[in-house]
């Protein structure tokens, strides 16, 4: 497929605007070609009209309908074969098995998706029957369920070109639930961008949905983000990427006349604690999982394990000699893209500024222009508090060993932090008697809590919560991955003493697609 460079607006190429995007490889830091229109403010009104005006024949469309959509979305994607692969390779230097991974976990994904909507009972109904001879007042018939909130504007992410991006987990939850997708493309892969768009595009076509159900758009600037999100016609926004850009976006969203639900993840330390008994039984085998989990992907995924706490004894001083030495013996990576190269780099000069702060290891090799060193800094607790910008995310693969003296300094750090996507620990179930103090704490601190290993690696499954209380998200309450992410895009609606025929289907007295309901405080799947 020829590339053009072009907005796909409602199944339209558009490019009225004459600033552009290119593309760039950051390993070798070649220009990709074409050059990509960033969209002017008429393309991004035109994207969302359209979606408005396609919401409600779209949220029509019958639960089968949508899955078939969803799973041909899917299969368009396979469809593009190496292509996609080798333009994604080029745009962010992630070997091809890495990309191939993470294509098959958008295109299961999507499938998932799909299997839950042809489910039908993630919309909640619930229905209280009308008692009219309760005294001393008759209950109404009362019927919940959730049903979509409208146009959704997706920002892709530039650490995951497939699936945190223009098909991902964002945009399939919020197709499934009913609602068209705008989504803004990440300009540091805009050809993988528009390769996965045309799938959509070709999947819509092919299943015959309202054409406005899908739009892409194109934008390095912030005025095309916050066009997008400040449009009276989005109802919606999910987002990944840095605290000050989610930041940015929840504010507009706040502002407007109209407040909307900004879903952003805004990044993490993920912090790590290891107690003195899984020290003494496996301080070597922690070090290396801790390496692997720290370096995996260049350092660039949410969960990146950037902290480490410990109480100072000689195993923990053992561990942290072993993580360093098998810091020294990992190779350099190209990170995604230049802008952030820089901002590690910047980070990693700051660090190594600060008293207190040394770094116990280093990759050996010297790194290339676009790459970056695996490095592990270690200090003391009491360093640790003074200078607040160790405890900010360093997106990239490094990571702070900090010995602490006392299970209460380890509990004041973890009272002391802010939101997390993660923390983990390390321990026996000893430890974890000893210390139960600390893992209350984090209980109120992180929206996933692991237990011996490490938080890379990210399930796709309906228990798995991937969020957290702010900065490292908008909302605790939602999470971006699993099932439960169709649940951003929708919302209740009740309905009393309406007559069965004019209800949704799903809240009618025949219950004819079998979903689980809860009728009268019961779950079922019975005809009433």
């Amino acid at each position: 497929m020829n590339l053009h460079g072009k907005n796909l607006i409602a199944g339209e190429l558009s490019a009225t605007n004459a600033a552009t995007i290119t593309a760039l490889n950051p390993a070798t830091g070649e220009t990709l070609p074409p050059l990509f229109h960033e969209a002017s403010d008429a393309e991004i009104d035109q994207a969302c009209r359209l979606a408005e005006r396609d919401f409600e024949k779209y949220r029509q469309q019958p639960p089968e309908r949508v899955a078939q959509f969803l799973d041909r979305i899917a299969e368009e994607i396979l469809g593009l074969g190496d292509e996609l692969l080798k333009r994604a390779n080029a745009e962010t230097a992630l070997p091809e098995p890495r990309l191939i991974g993470e294509r098959g976990r958008t295109v299961n994904q999507l499938k998932m998706f799909a299997a839950l909507v042809r489910d039908g009972s993630w919309v909640d109904a619930c229905i209280d029957r009308a008692l009219p001879e309760r005294k001393p007042m008759p209950r109404p018939d009362l019927r919940r369920i959730l049903i979509p909130l409208g146009p959704v504007v997706v920002f892709g992410a530039s650490n995951f070109p497939f699936a945190f991006s223009v098909a991902g987990g964002d945009t399939a939850s919020a197709l499934a639930a009913g609602n068209p997708v705008v989504v803004k493309a990440h300009p540091a892969h805009p050809g993988t961008s528009e390769l996965v768009a045309h799938a959509i595009q070709a999947a819509a076509v092919a299943t015959q949905m309202p054409a406005g159900v899908f739009s892409l758009i194109h934008g390095a600037s912030h005025q095309v983000g916050l066009g997008l999100v400040r449009h009276p016609a989005i109802k919606a926004v999910s987002f990944t990427g840095s605290l000050k850009g989610g930041r940015a976006l929840f504010d507009a969203a706040a502002a407007r006349p109209e407040p909307i639900p900004v879903y952003a993840e805004m990044g993490s330390t993920n912090p790590v604690f290891i107690l003195p008994g899984a020290l003494k039984q496996n301080a070597s085998v922690i070090a290396e999982g801790l390496l692997q989990s720290v370096t995996m992907g260049v350092g660039q995924f949410c969960t990146n394990p950037g902290l480490v706490f410990g109480l100072h004894d000689e195993n923990f001083a053992a561990f942290t000699a072993k993580t360093a030495q098998l810091a020294s013996g990992a190779a350099p990576g190209t990170m995604l893209y230049p802008a952030i190269s820089e901002r590690f780099n910047q980070g990693v000069q700051q660090a190594r500024s600060l008293p207190g702060v040394r770094v116990a290891g280093q990759s050996s090799g010297a790194a290339k222009a676009g790459q970056a060193q695996a490095i592990v800094f270690t200090t003391d607790a009491k360093t640790f508090f003074k200078h607040p910008a160790l405890s900010e995310e360093l997106f990239g693969p490094s990571t702070l060993i900090v010995k602490c003296s006392s299970a209460g300094e380890l509990e004041r750090i973890a009272a002391d932090m802010p939101g997390q996507l993660t923390a983990t620990i390390h321990g026996t179930e000893e430890d974890l008697a000893q210390h139960q103090r600390l893992v209350s704490i984090l209980q109120q601190k992180v929206g996933r809590l692991l237990f011996n290993g490490f938080p890379t690696g990210v399930e796709v499954c309906p228990a798995m919560h991937h969020g957290g209380p702010y900065p490292a998200t908008t909302d605790a309450h939602f999470t971006s991955i699993g099932t439960a992410a169709i649940k951003r895009f929708a919302r209740p609606i009740c309905f009393q003493n309406f007559p069965d025929a004019a209800l949704p289907r799903d809240l009618r007295n025949k219950n004819a697609r079998n979903i689980w309901r809860l009728v009268d405080g019961q779950l079922s799947r019975d005809d009433l």
